[in-house]
Formats: C-alpha cells, structure tokens, sequence
C-alpha cells in the first residue's frame, strides 16, 4: 500500500523547525529530507528514520524495521510521537547532524 500524500505533508509540518524538510516520491513512497540530507523514508504511512547512535540516544528504547522487503533496519518512529512537534523536530535534527552530506552527482558524459 502506497503511503498517501497527506501523510507526508503532515511530517513535513511537524518537522518544520528542524530544518529545510522536504519529501520526493520513490516508488509509491516517499524519503524525507533535511537539509539536503535523506533522513526518513515514509513507507505504508509509517515513518522509518535512518538509524543514528544520537537517534538511537535520544529515542532510548527503540523499534527496528524494514522500510520495504529486504531493507537494512530502520528506526521505525511510532504515530503516537507525530502530534509533539518539538520532539519530532529534535529527533529529526539529531540524526541530520549525523548524516553525511549526499555526494555530488556526476555530469552525464557526453558521448
């Protein structure tokens, strides 16, 4: 089941004061970024952020799973966190900092 539009609007929202978020459509779902930087993929309507040691620090106990069949584990970040922004926007603006920035994409080569 593809994950609906609304979804991914409403953790834009919620994420806002982390920093420049924004979301790309991938197969039906979507990757959420922050700054540049895929922090998130929203998968089914759930959200699985990439997994970080500040992440893994600032949840405590956390959920592991596939964001789609044979993925590595993600945290998987439970609905009932949604609703507090700040929270949201803190755990969003943790792992972000641990992220590499995405590499430069080549030219195409001219043939």
């Amino acid at each position: 089941m593809a994950s609906q539009q609304k979804t991914v609007d409403y953790l834009i929202e919620q994420t806002a004061d982390a920093g420049t978020m924004t979301a790309k459509k991938m197969f039906g779902e979507f990757a959420l970024y922050c700054d540049s930087k895929v922090v998130a993929f929203v998968c089914d309507d759930q959200l699985f952020l990439k997994p970080t040691q500040a992440a893994r620090d600032y949840l405590g106990t956390v959920t592991e799973g596939e964001a789609y069949p044979g993925s590595k584990p993600y945290f998987v970040i439970d609905g009932d966190h949604w609703d507090d922004a700040e929270w949201m926007a803190q755990l969003i603006r943790v792992s972000a900092a641990e992220l590499p920035m995405p590499k430069a994409k080549k030219p195409p080569k001219r043939g």
